[in-house]
């Protein structure tokens, strides 16, 4: 990267990485066509959703909660979440981030380095965003 870059979120690319996912990412920041040594998306739960369990055997990712409430399963260990809660995973904890409120859950979440993430996202089916995640995305 060498000049700043400013995205509206609207215009980003939104997709699920497998048609049975139950969220979905609005790419800000995508390290391979952005030159970026991170990758930044808006992930949007469905309501009930949740991410398989995982770990990243050399990123770190943060997810700070945009509007919603969640709950994050790391290592054996619980965290409720809601709006202006950040959590910081480091590298190797397996994690689970479920949507536990009665709406969309959603999160800014920052991964570095991408390990792998941009490109699932970018494989994945391309989305439409409605009406509430247009107004969470663009508040």
């Amino acid at each position: 990267m060498d000049k700043p870059l400013l995205r509206r979120a609207l215009d980003c690319r939104t997709s699920r990485i497998k048609p049975a996912d139950t969220n979905k990412f609005v790419m800000l920041v995508d390290p391979l066509a952005d030159k970026s040594p991170f990758i930044s998306v808006v992930e949007i739960f469905d309501v009930g959703g949740k991410t398989p369990r995982h770990h990243h055997g050399h990123a770190h990712e943060m997810f700070y909660v945009l509007s919603g409430r969640g709950k994050a399963h790391c290592n054996g260990e619980i965290f409720d979440m809601e709006k202006g809660d950040a959590l910081m995973l480091p590298p190797g904890f397996d994690h689970v981030v479920e949507n536990v409120g009665p709406d969309k859950l959603y999160c800014l979440t920052v991964m570095v380095p991408n390990e792998g993430f941009a490109e699932m996202i970018r494989d994945g089916e391309t989305m439409t965003l409605d009406a509430a995640d247009r107004a969470v995305v663009s508040a």
